[in-house]
């Protein structure tokens, strides 16, 4: 990202920004773009997003903290569902901006919920993304006029996050409201997530586009084992199932899938920590964790 000569007249900014939205508007790709980083797992299934998540962007001038939430919606009410939406209602209370993401020519009931948790003492920017997917281009302006009716926003910001149209844009939209103030994070961070639960998030990435509609809902990841010794890091992890059903969809023919999931994570995993990563997967079976706040907060959801 590139900074004009204005901004970098400009005293010292830092602040955490809440990305909020229903799911599947892109969010975490969002996060991703700003951030110049690969920090939260995308797929097409709804709730791939189920920590909040911080990104760093540091700039000449300014330290703008990403926070990527979970997708609040409004379908289901299991416990894991339950602290997602917390998550989300905790985080905007915690933050200076709020980022609304819309997607372009949707605006339907979720994306109305969400509204009703938007402060009334901080500043709101309306992002609405995928506008390269709209059809009609001259159909942007009606439905920003029709979303602004529903709620004042600070500001608003067509983009696509996907292809980086735009985000220029709303790195200097946002940079007015953020405080004046010292970085929060050193220079090259850019999570405040450990390697460990990143590895977690990008095995749990990859059950997600691997399965796709054949994915159960009850899956997570838990890492058993993560060292680091000479420049090779061991990673051993459980792929943690609701159902003793959902062991062989996982698992695939003669363990085909499970091979695929573990060869697409060591790739990323390598790429991420820049050096050999042996990775060792298999499937246990936890019935009702995802209804269970013991199990969820063991799992490390909090």
């Amino acid at each position: 990202m590139t900074e004009s000569s204005e901004q970098q007249n400009e005293p010292y900014r830092c602040g955490v920004l809440a990305i909020v939205g229903r799911p599947n508007v892109g969010k975490s790709t969002l996060t991703n773009r700003l951030v110049g980083e690969k920090v939260s797992i995308t797929s097409r299934k709804a709730q791939t997003t189920r920590h909040r998540i911080h990104g760093v962007l540091t700039l000449d001038n300014a330290q703008l903290v990403f926070a990527d939430t979970p997708g609040f919606q409004t379908s289901h009410s299991n416990a894991l569902n339950r602290l997602m939406n917390r998550s989300v209602s905790q985080t905007i209370s915690d933050v200076d901006v709020v980022l609304l993401v819309l997607e372009a020519g949707r605006f339907g009931e979720k994306d109305k919920a969400v509204l009703n948790l938007l402060p009334a003492d901080r500043p709101v920017i309306l992002v609405i993304n995928k506008v390269d997917q709209l059809a009609d281009k001259a159909e942007l302006l009606p439905f920003i006029e029709k979303v602004n009716g529903a709620f004042t926003f600070a500001e608003v910001v067509p983009l696509s996050a996907e292809k980086g149209m735009g985000c220029d844009a709303l790195l200097k939209a946002v940079r007015p409201y953020l405080p004046i103030g010292e970085p929060m994070f050193s220079e090259d961070d850019i999570t405040d997530r450990s390697l460990r639960f990143l590895a977690a998030e990008y095995i749990r990435e990859k059950l997600f586009r691997r399965l796709g509609a054949e994915l159960p809902y009850g899956v997570t990841v838990e890492i058993e084992k993560f060292e680091e010794v000479d420049g090779v890091a061991r990673v051993a992890a459980a792929i943690i199932v609701d159902k003793d059903g959902h062991k062989g969809i996982v698992i695939g023919k003669g363990g085909s899938l499970l091979k695929q999931v573990g060869t697409d994570a060591r790739k990323d995993l390598e790429k991420l920590m820049d050096c050999k990563v042996f990775l060792e997967l298999w499937v246990k079976v936890k019935s009702g964790w995802a209804d269970d706040e013991r199990a969820l907060k063991s799992l490390g959801y909090d």
